[in-house]
């Protein structure tokens, strides 16, 4: 791998606000042990991530919801800190959308990858994404998009039921609404009910074929594009733990293999003409065919699964690509593994699948998402968060259950003003790379690392 240009420093950002976001870190631990300065923008001085001696400094998330030109003028601030051009890299959903949409006003002052300013929004519409996949030949599962209740409550009787039900654009729930990203539903009824929501949702409902959940079914696939959507780095892998259960996040990873994965990530890339960094989600049918499920303009929280022999991985290519580096290919090392600790645990404990214990082949690589030797801090922070927010749940459960608790001041039951508001035990779990606070997943509803819909509730920004 041809050595980075340590002169261009990096900007690592993030909208959602949740803390255990560990693609956030292996971000900036892949680009600051290759001598780049890197800058991060998080939501509180007290996310584990800004405690790597990897980063150089972390920035504050702008409060709210971010619109366009309050992100714009945010950026504009960081910029003149860090005093450079620097590579800019969102890590979920909601800022790749809103950066790439606004590029023309970033320009000069970040480098990001030239493609058109709609493409990461219509990647990560999963209404438009069916549209591409049905127009270029990309497996898929059944999918309707009603205009009207009446066509919801027709999609269900035609496809069938339980029928998995999405948002097209799941960073735009308003967490108060109650409304998942996915969720499923069992009858017209439920669905034309649902339909009724779509101008609270903000975005088109889906209502997809439900895949079957069997074992070893779910694979991911990571890959950067450089100019005419070549693939300068990438691989497939396939989940052996999620959380929650089935439905979430990669909590364990084998990279594996799969040239049907490759090859439709590869073809969506060209067909759409992407440029930069794309995770993808796909889920085995019973007919064999893998369909796509979810596409995600950015690095995905286990990127760092495909890390080659010689350290190259999706965000270094990035770093290559646009300080004008050439990128040369680096060798494959299938078998490799990744873990993201916390969750993990929480999965294997709470999988009752028969086979579900995963075997370690012996000498093959792990990378874990938290624990680094060169790096203890991040780790330790995340592990006494996560504890700290079993605990208070737990306590939460015994205070429901104790006659008289209702009468206990609000005030005493919520974190203190400040503090995270961090999922842990007994969640349905943070996505790792979480495009910001949303609502949770229906059981058996297929999900994605960095989906919304595992985010965690909002934490405070400072000055």
């Amino acid at each position: 791998m041809p050595e980075l240009d340590r002169s261009v420093p990096a900007l690592v950002l993030r909208l959602d606000r949740n803390p255990f976001h560990h693609g956030t870190l292996g971000a900036v631990r892949s680009l600051g042990r290759a001598g780049v300065e890197v800058h991060a923008v998080v939501e509180s001085r007290r996310s584990p991530v800004a405690r790597s001696r990897h980063l150089h400094r972390a920035h504050p998330r702008p409060p709210g919801a971010p619109e366009p030109d309050v992100l714009v003028d945010a950026l504009h601030r960081v910029a003149e800190r860090i005093g450079r051009p620097a590579v800019l890299i969102p890590m979920d959903d909601l800022g790749a959308v809103l950066v790439a949409g606004q590029a023309h006003r970033l320009a000069g002052r970040f480098l990001l990858p030239p493609q058109p300013a709609d493409l990461p929004g219509t990647l990560a519409d999963k209404a438009e994404l069916a549209g591409l996949c049905a127009a270029h030949g990309i497996p898929h599962p059944e999918t309707a998009v009603p205009g009207d209740a009446r066509e919801a409550a027709a999609a269900v009787r035609r496809i069938g039921v339980p029928l998995v039900a999405k948002w097209s654009r799941p960073w735009l729930l308003d967490p108060a609404s109650g409304l998942r990203s996915t969720s499923l539903v069992g009858s017209p009824a439920a669905a034309a009910r649902l339909f009724e929501r779509t101008a609270e949702a903000g975005s088109r409902l889906l209502l997809q074929r439900r895949l079957p959940d069997r074992p070893h079914s779910d694979w991911f696939f990571h890959g950067c594009f450089g100019a005419d959507a070549v693939c300068l780095h990438g691989g497939t892998g396939r989940k052996e733990l999620s959380w929650p259960p089935r439905t979430g996040l990669t909590a364990l990873g084998r990279w594996k293999h799969n040239e049907q994965v490759a090859q439709a990530g590869r073809r969506l890339a060209e067909k759409a003409g992407y440029r930069g960094i794309l995770d993808l989600d796909f889920r085995r049918d019973a007919d064999g065919v893998y369909r796509l499920l979810d596409a995600n303009p950015r690095p995905g929280a286990q990127f760092r699964l495909f890390t080659g022999a010689d350290g190259l991985d999706v965000v270094r290519a990035l770093h290559l690509d646009l300080t004008g580096r050439p990128v040369t290919a680096s060798g494959d090392r299938p078998g490799r593994v990744f873990v993201a600790e916390n969750y993990a645990v929480l999965s294997a404990l709470a999988s009752a699948r028969p086979g579900s214990g995963v075997r370690l082949r012996a000498g093959a690589g792990v990378e874990t998402a938290w624990f680094a030797g060169d790096d203890p801090a991040p780790f330790a922070a995340m592990a006494g968060a996560f504890a700290g927010r079993g605990l208070a749940k737990a306590a939460g459960r015994l205070r429901a259950a104790v006659p008289g608790a209702a009468a206990v001041p609000a005030a005493r039951r919520e974190a203190a003003p400040g503090r995270e508001a961090a999922p842990g035990p007994g969640t349905p779990g943070p996505g790792a790379a979480g495009d910001g606070p949303g609502p949770g997943t229906a059981p058996g509803a297929a999900g994605t690392d960095n989906d919304p819909r595992n985010g965690s509730a909002p934490c405070t920004t400072w000055q």
